[in-house]
């Protein structure tokens, strides 16, 4: 990625490994994480994929047998080997998880700060 691409980046990502779950009415798909930021996720595009771009998706991380994050998302980019989606809703307990999910992989909690900050402005 780019200087400029990453100037622009408000939300950083970051890899992680968990198993994930993509759901589409009655369609699902279990998929590979990439990496994952306060404001969406990006996986490998599962075998056998048909996702519906135009409707929304449920996304269900599993940080530990009794952790879960869900999220609803919406699919904004399909580049052959990767699907990026862009979270549209996530409850409390969800948000809570990734919240400090993301603050440790940050390290720093004013960069946790201006990324809320940031998520609260869109």
């Amino acid at each position: 990625m780019s200087d400029t691409a990453n100037n622009r980046r408000r939300f950083q990502r970051f890899a992680f490994d968990a198993a994930t779950e993509l759901v589409q009415g009655a369609q699902h798909w279990d998929v590979e994480l990439h990496d994952l930021s306060l404001k969406g996720l990006l996986v490998k595009r599962p075998e056998g994929w048909h996702g519906d771009a135009e409707r929304p998706f449920l996304a269900t991380i599993s940080l530990a047998a009794d952790t879960l994050v869900q999220m609803e998302i919406l699919l904004m980019r399909d580049d052959h080997d990767l699907l990026g989606f862009v979270c549209q809703y996530i409850d409390l307990d969800s948000i809570s998880h990734l919240r400090r999910l993301v603050e440790l992989n940050l390290g720093d909690g004013s960069l946790l700060e201006r990324e809320l900050a940031a998520l609260g402005e869109e």
